[in-house]
């Protein structure tokens, strides 16, 4: 008891002290040092540029299957027009990843990565123990809900016959 009663102090201690760390913050910032927020919201002519490119070959992509075929004999085959429209959809991320935007969202992607690896997952036993209540609970608000239904329809059927 004395050993759990320990732990539990410690973990304490440790949310206190990360909680007071981030009430003292203003903004989040990631581990390169700024925020995915700041990156996001910067610009230029360059991503204006990208991002006129993505959407352009991504509409692209979508007319490949049916227009290609009638100008270019080798696409008549499936598997080149699928080649194609990959070629193009990863030509397009390529693109709006080397936007401020695509920059930011791989810091966002980065810090996700960081605050996963800092859950602590329930053990066996927890998720075994948190199932069982799930289901209980979910038996009962079922079986209200059938008693509910029933009465409604008998009350409905008294003034409808």
């Amino acid at each position: 008891m004395s050993n759990n009663q320990d732990n539990l102090e410690t973990k304490l201690s440790d949310a206190k002290a990360v909680a007071g760390g981030m009430l003292s913050k203003n903004k989040h910032i990631s581990a390169s040092g700024t925020s995915a927020v700041e990156v996001a919201k910067t610009g230029s002519i360059k991503d204006l540029i990208l991002w006129l490119l993505a959407a352009i070959v991504l509409i692209g992509a979508t007319l490949v299957n049916q227009y290609l075929p009638g100008y270019w004999q080798p696409a008549n085959d499936v598997w080149v027009r699928i080649g194609i429209i990959v070629a193009l959809v990863v030509f397009a991320l390529i693109c709006l990843a080397l936007t401020h935007q695509g920059r930011a969202f791989k810091i966002l992607l980065r810090d996700a990565g960081v605050e996963l690896r800092r859950v602590t997952w329930p053990g066996k036993d927890e998720t075994f123990q948190y199932t069982w209540q799930v289901i209980v609970v979910i038996g009962i608000v079922g079986f209200f809900i059938w008693l509910l239904d029933n009465f409604f329809n008998w009350f409905v059927g008294i003034f409808i016959g």
